[in-house]
């Protein structure tokens, strides 16, 4: 026997000549509803032309509506707690002068996770002043990293000047690359390529991938490296 309840063609005549009742309403159920919601999420997801989680805050709270208030919470709560990690990791953006006594305090227990420059210069030598206008440069530019400079024999007694400019590089206190003398550094060098040089050892997240020294420059700055 045919199913009155089907939505068939028969039974819409049936119910048209008044022999069938009329067809019932389909109940919905509770999980209808979640399903109903759900999807309304996904579309608005799929509409917005940014992810949701780079948006700012004001643009998150731009797409909160009835339906999907509280999942946007939720994303506003996460990108809430992504900005206050950032802000914890931002504690510098200046370059700090240090002693031979201050060297354990600032670098040595400079905290974990904490990536420490310094530089050993001394005044009129023209690259270390060169090398302490990038230092200031990408200080602010990298306010997560702590950069500090000294004078060469102010921190290390004795420090011959034929190394000078020096870059000592230091994760959570241990010492990981360093960088000496005019083999490496001289009055070409730019900003860009002592930011990708900062950025191979992991000191500062530069978005610059390719080295931009010259090539001509290229084989013996790599070989130095290598050396090292």
């Amino acid at each position: 026997m045919q199913n009155p309840d089907e939505d068939t063609e028969w039974n819409d005549i049936l119910r048209s000549k008044g022999i069938l009742p009329p067809k019932k309403e389909k109940e919905i159920t509770e999980e209808d509803v979640i399903n109903i919601v759900e999807q309304t999420v996904r579309e608005k997801q799929n509409g917005n032309k940014k992810d949701m989680v780079d948006m700012s805050l004001d643009e998150l709270d731009e797409l909160e509506d009835d339906e999907d208030e509280r999942i946007l919470e939720e994303f506003r709560r996460r990108r809430i707690a992504e900005l206050k990690a950032q802000a914890q990791k931002n504690i510098f953006g200046d370059v700090v002068e240090i002693s031979g006594q201050d060297f354990v305090n600032q670098i040595n227990k400079a905290g974990p996770g904490i990536w420490v420059v310094l530089l050993l210069y001394k005044q009129g030598i023209p690259i270390c002043a060169l090398l302490a206008e990038y230092l200031n440069n990408l200080a602010r530019k990298f306010p997560a990293t702590k950069f500090v400079k000294s004078i060469s024999t102010t921190c290390i007694p004795n420090y011959p000047d034929s190394n000078l400019p020096t870059i000592f590089i230091y994760h959570e206190g241990d010492l990981k690359q360093q960088f000496a003398g005019p083999r490496l550094f001289s009055l070409t060098t730019t900003q860009d390529e002592f930011e990708w040089m900062l950025g191979q050892t992991g000191a500062v997240q530069t978005t610059i991938k390719d080295n931009p020294r010259p090539k001509t420059r290229d084989v013996l700055f790599d070989k130095l490296l290598q050396s090292m």
